[in-house]
């Protein structure tokens, strides 16, 4: 597992607006902490491109992200599961859309 990844999660029954089922998601967390911890932290990726809001990016589907079709990632829909929840790797996001994932989380953060 690596940061920048795109993996498809179990995500548990949730409750209003949280996603759940298997999806794919963006690993978000650092390859130093993932060494470090059973928690990864992660960002969901849709494929209602239809509902984009501010600061989602779209994911054009390709053979470095094997996305089955064109997504959107929701960066404020950030959340961190056990690694048993994850079933297997699908691709990885290009580096220009990485660095977006990275602005935007200074945003989010305030940092």
């Amino acid at each position: 597992m690596k940061q920048g990844e795109i993996w498809l999660v179990n995500y548990p029954k949730g409750l209003g607006h949280e996603y759940f089922k298997e999806r794919p998601a963006l690993m978000i967390e650092s390859n130093e902490q993932i060494q470090k911890t059973n928690i990864l932290t992660i960002m969901a990726i849709t494929s209602r491109t239809d509902n984009q809001v501010d600061f989602d990016i779209l994911v054009l589907k390709n053979n470095f992200n094997n996305l089955h079709s064109n997504s959107v990632l929701k960066c404020h829909h950030i959340t961190g599961f056990d690694k048993s929840r994850f079933i297997k790797r699908i691709g990885k996001i290009e580096e220009k859309d990485f660095e977006k994932v990275k602005q935007y989380l200074k945003i989010h953060f305030g940092i």
